[in-house]
């Protein structure tokens, strides 16, 4: 019976907290509509910054948003795992790629040279 409580409970207050959010992103929306040219630069940027970081803050306890936290957490250390090429590796992969794109690129000129002139030659004679 606890679990059920504690279960409603938890997702009544997820529904508060994404209301949360919505409402401080509406605010940044509409706050920098409506100011745009009455208040200064810094401050509205200031201001819808510090919006925008509640906003995600407000997000980030919720438990989609506590997913999501996990998982980037995770990414970060799979990335931080990635064994990423030498310079030496990159610069020859690149050649070795620009010369097979210009080879095809050619092949497939020739082609098309040669089907134009084919397809040119039967509709005349026709």
């Amino acid at each position: 019976m606890s679990t059920v409580n504690s279960e409603n409970s938890k997702s009544s207050l997820d529904g508060l907290k994404w209301a949360i959010t919505i409402v401080l992103l509406a605010a940044v929306i509409v706050g920098n509509y409506l100011y745009g040219e009455q208040v200064h630069v810094v401050a509205r940027i200031a201001i819808l910054l510090l919006l925008a970081a509640l906003a995600l803050l407000s997000a980030a306890f919720t438990e989609k948003g506590k997913t999501f936290v996990g998982f980037a957490k995770d990414s970060r250390l799979e990335v931080r795992k990635v064994v990423w090429p030498t310079r030496q590796e990159t610069v020859q992969t690149t050649l070795i790629i620009l010369v097979v794109s210009t080879i095809a690129g050619l092949i497939l000129w020739g082609l098309d040279g040669i089907f134009v002139r084919v397809v040119s030659f039967i509709t005349t004679s026709i």
